[in-house]
């Protein structure tokens, strides 16, 4: 009956500890309680056994314990979890590079004060600089500042 005890709260433990690695990484919990579980088996061992033995047995119970921790360190588990993207836009993109003052363009929305009016091909969402500006009016770029168009 003792060894039944000790080998499942060891195994317990070491199974508590491999789903906190591969499921449900991040969340400490589960881990925290697969450690407490196989330090209960230890402690059980040690109470049970004389302490050669208890010393095998901790012995035993913490190369699995690493071996478990490294195995979910080294399956790629994390992998999934990690941004492998990068950012390609930004606040300051160079969408405006095309636009310089003084350009002419037509409002393609009320702007009121802001609005989308096309230059060219493209369409730009643009700020009017005196309040509201009806459709399909002529617009004039008066000032760029950091991907801000400001027109009249």
């Amino acid at each position: 009956m003792t060894i039944l005890v000790l080998s499942s709260l060891l195994i317990i433990g070491l199974v508590l500890l491999l789903a906190e690695v591969l499921f449900v990484p991040g969340t400490t919990v589960v881990g925290i309680f697969g450690m407490v579980v196989s330090l209960a088996g230890v402690a059980y061992a040690f109470l049970s056994f004389d302490s050669e033995i208890a010393w095998w047995i901790t012995s035993i119970a913490v190369i699995l314990n690493l071996a478990a921790i490294v195995y979910g360190f080294n399956s790629g588990v994390w992998d999934r979890f990690s941004l492998k993207s990068a950012m390609e836009g930004g606040a300051f993109d160079g969408r405006t590079d095309a636009l310089q003052v003084g350009m002419p363009g037509k409002a393609i929305s009320d702007l009121k004060p802001i609005g989308k009016a096309s230059f060219g091909e493209v369409i730009y969402e643009v700020k009017s600089e005196n309040g509201f500006i009806p459709v399909e009016t002529e617009v004039t770029i008066i000032k760029i500042e950091n991907n801000k168009i400001l027109v009249k």
